[in-house]
Parts: structure tokens; sequence; C-alpha cells
């Protein structure tokens, strides 16, 4: 378990990484955009959910909690989505129409719009 000082720096970080309402992404969610995208398991398949996509839907828990009530699993996950969305931020999107991009519909499945000031 992280200890309190480790908590407070992930529930900020998490905070300034998932820049959408719950609202705005579970409606993002239920768009063909975000279930086209990600990564959608070991199987290869290509059928199923992808990772970003239920990440999103665990956000938007997360999201609806108050944060005495954020558990230990809770804060595990919001480092992850803090890591993803800094990764490919850092790789950057597409010099054109980042606007309609896999790229930016990936980061948006983790709660984050890019294109969002």
């Amino acid at each position: 378990m992280a200890d309190r000082d480790d908590q407070d720096q992930i529930y900020r970080d998490f905070k300034e990484a998932v820049n959408m309402t719950p609202s705005a992404l579970e409606h993002f969610l239920d768009s063909d955009e975000s279930k086209r995208v990600g990564w959608k398991g070991e199987d290869g398949d290509g059928a199923g959910e992808s990772v970003g996509h239920k990440s999103g839907r665990r956000i938007v828990e997360i999201k609806h909690k108050k944060k005495a009530d954020l558990t230990d699993d809770d804060y595990a996950h919001m480092k992850k989505v803090v890591g993803y969305v800094r990764r490919h931020l850092a790789q950057g999107g597409p010099k054109k129409d980042a606007e309609h991009s896999d790229w930016r519909y990936s980061l948006m499945n983790w709660g984050h719009d890019p294109l969002k000031d």
C-alpha cells in the first residue's frame, strides 16, 4: 500500500491527467471511435473490449468516488492511467488531423482529451 503522501501525489497527478468529466468520458466510451481503437488483448483476434476502453469505464467509477473512499486498487489504477497519458503525450500525435486520430481516441479512452485546454 502506498503511504498517504504517495496517494496524495497520485491523486493530484490523476486529476491533472484525466481532463474529461465522467459524463464526457461515458459519452465517448459509447462511440464507435472509442470501441475501434486500442489493444484488444493476448488472443490476437481483435474481438472484445480494448484495455483502454476497460480503463475508461474504471476511470468513470473512480471519478464518481469520494477521495476518502478510494481503495489501494483505485490508486494503483490511477497511477497506471497517469503513466499511460504521460507516455502517449510525450510521443506526440500526428501532425495532420490530430482531432480524428487513433492517438487522440486512445488517449480519450484513458480520460484525457489532448485537444482540450
